[in-house]
């Protein structure tokens, strides 16, 4: 009998050691593409803090399954209980001790790390050669609109919504007749902040950009900026990742981010086209 349940010990620890070193493999090999590619300054801070997570959580995963483990095995041997149970002061005092330990790892490691990045992109404000931004979803599109050379955006008015007005900019506003629009297209140049003034005009939606390390919801009847600073060319796809009706999943834009020489001409091209048409 005693030969029996040695053996089941033994087999039921080995299967929990496989199944253990199999999800750590899945996990380091998961990790190589775990992230897109980097394209913005502030997001090597955001990779920085989830990398932490990650490895404290695993870490801390692994470290109580072998303990737990352990007390399996130690405790079980020779058939019944073997030792006194814990007193109820003895479990409050670990189980507080053990609560504060995993609170300082988990929170104060996330705010030691995140709080600068955090201070700099949600905390102050744009540096002042940013470009602005505006974008302005509905379902299922992304309005974009520049200001033109005053650098002022035009007024706009819900009751001027229409088909070839769809954000209802105010014709008889100075200021908005220089002002450029398009959809489902943002060009922004490299190494320049952006500014992006986030409305919506029907739902909520997610401004979402990946490999930027940048998501913020749009709120009818509420502006919300956010800015960042694009490190790399190139054509990103934007996405909205909040649920917003039935043609959510074709709600795609595109970001692209051109070089500071590429970009002024596809400014002064599309702007003068604009102002012909």
């Amino acid at each position: 009998m005693a030969d029996d349940n040695s053996q089941g010990r033994f087999e039921a620890i080995a299967v929990g050691l496989l199944f253990m070193v199999l999800a750590v493999a899945m996990v380091a090999l998961g990790s190589r593409d775990w992230l897109p590619e980097l394209a913005s300054r502030h997001g090597a801070g955001v990779d920085k803090m989830l990398v932490y997570l990650l490895v404290t959580t695993g870490a801390m995963f692994l470290v109580g399954h072998f303990v737990l483990g352990f007390f399996v095995w130690r405790y079980t041997r020779g058939g019944g209980v073997q030792n006194r149970m814990a007193s109820p002061k003895m479990e409050r005092n670990w189980s507080i001790a053990l609560g504060l330990l995993m609170t300082l790892v988990a929170e104060g490691g996330v705010l030691a790390i995140g709080m600068p990045t955090w201070t700099e992109y949600f905390a102050s404000a744009p540096p002042g050669d940013a470009l602005t931004v505006e974008v302005t979803p509905e379902q299922f599109a992304w309005n974009v609109r520049y200001p033109g050379a005053d650098g002022v955006f035009g007024e706009t008015d819900s009751s001027l919504i229409e088909l070839n007005n769809p954000i209802g900019v105010d014709p008889e506003d100075p200021r908005g007749k220089d002002d450029y629009t398009a959809i489902n297209q943002i060009h922004v140049p490299v190494g320049r902040p952006v500014r992006v003034r986030l409305r919506s005009k029907d739902v909520i939606h997610s401004f979402f950009l990946p490999q930027f390390r940048v998501k913020q919801d749009a709120v009818p009847g509420m502006t919300i900026e956010v800015w960042f600073v694009p490190t790399k060319t190139g054509r990103y796809e934007l996405p909205c990742t909040e649920l917003c009706g039935l043609g959510h999943y074709r709600m795609k834009g595109f970001f692209n981010v051109l070089t500071a020489e590429d970009f002024e001409t596809w400014k002064s091209e599309t702007f003068a086209a604009e102002e012909v048409g």
